[in-house]
């Protein structure tokens, strides 16, 4: 049996040596020979904020993309930056980027966005290897991981059936998204959204705009992730993320389905783009 063989890059922010080591070790103990994790140096690259600068993550994300030996990429991390090199990704790509997994979440948003509206139907919200420095980490990373290697089922958000397309974002993400050329058609999607570290006003306004979109006004439906680390807000906003999202969904006329088991943490599970691989 050939290896899967991951690729692992940073489109935004770096990650240090010792953690890519750290899932490395993991994927070896989980499944030994039948998985090859190859970490791009680029992803240890330091320019202010970024892993590298906009060519070069930009430049590693397509050596890898495009590269035929490598079964799917995985984002390193979240963070800030990925939305720079968008431009530069799409017009680089060649045939043998299409049929590639591509895994993040958060900050990855915006890439994983664009590369959905672009055509390819291999994308996946879920769990990145900087999520092993989180405290029992190790379960998200092995998520992955297993999705990677094997589909695994027991990845999936529970109401991921492969009957209706779904996404997933970060909410705040998904907000500056919208206005630009790479959202990509989300009719007939469930869309999850989840957010880390807003104030609740932020959320409810954010949900404002989502919801106010025509496009999106075309999903399926809605589910809310956990919206997590909220900052206190003075004076309390009185209404809490469940209660927003239901408000604006009842304005815009976008069905409210419920929960999604995916977030900023541990139990962040794995959300196909579309229907499932």
């Amino acid at each position: 049996m050939r290896a899967v063989k991951i690729g692992v890059v940073a489109p935004g922010s770096r990650i240090d040596p010792p953690l890519a080591e750290r899932v490395t070790k993991l994927a070896a103990e989980l499944y030994g020979e039948r998985v090859n994790l190859v970490v791009h140096p680029q992803s240890f690259l330091v320019s202010g904020h970024f892993a590298g600068n906009d060519a070069a993550r930009s430049n590693a994300f397509l050596e890898m993309a495009n590269d035929a030996s490598f079964d799917a990429l995985w984002i390193a991390r979240g963070g800030y930056g990925s939305c720079r090199i968008v431009p530069r990704v799409l017009q680089g790509l060649t045939p043998a980027a299409m049929g590639k997994i591509y895994l993040g979440y958060s900050d990855a948003g915006s890439l994983l966005a664009a590369l959905y509206g672009s055509g390819m139907r291999r994308i996946v919200h879920g769990p990145m290897p900087a999520d092993i420095l989180r405290a029992g980490g190790e379960v998200a990373v092995a998520r992955a991981i297993a999705f990677l290697v094997e589909r695994s089922p027991a990845a999936l958000d529970a109401s991921v059936t492969g009957e209706i397309p779904t996404a997933a974002f970060n909410l705040t993400i998904l907000s500056h998204l919208l206005g630009t050329p790479f959202v990509p058609d989300l009719a007939g999607h469930v869309v999850m959204l989840e957010d880390v570290s807003e104030h609740l006003y932020r959320i409810d306004r954010a949900l404002c705009q989502v919801t106010s979109n025509p496009g999106i006004r075309r999903a399926a439906g809605l589910r809310l992730g956990r919206i997590s680390d909220v900052p206190p807000n003075d004076p309390p906003f009185g209404q809490t993320p469940e209660e927003i999202i239901a408000h604006w969904c009842a304005v815009s006329g976008i069905p409210y389905l419920g929960r999604a088991d995916i977030g900023h943490d541990i139990d962040n599970k794995i959300v196909p783009f579309g229907t499932l691989l």
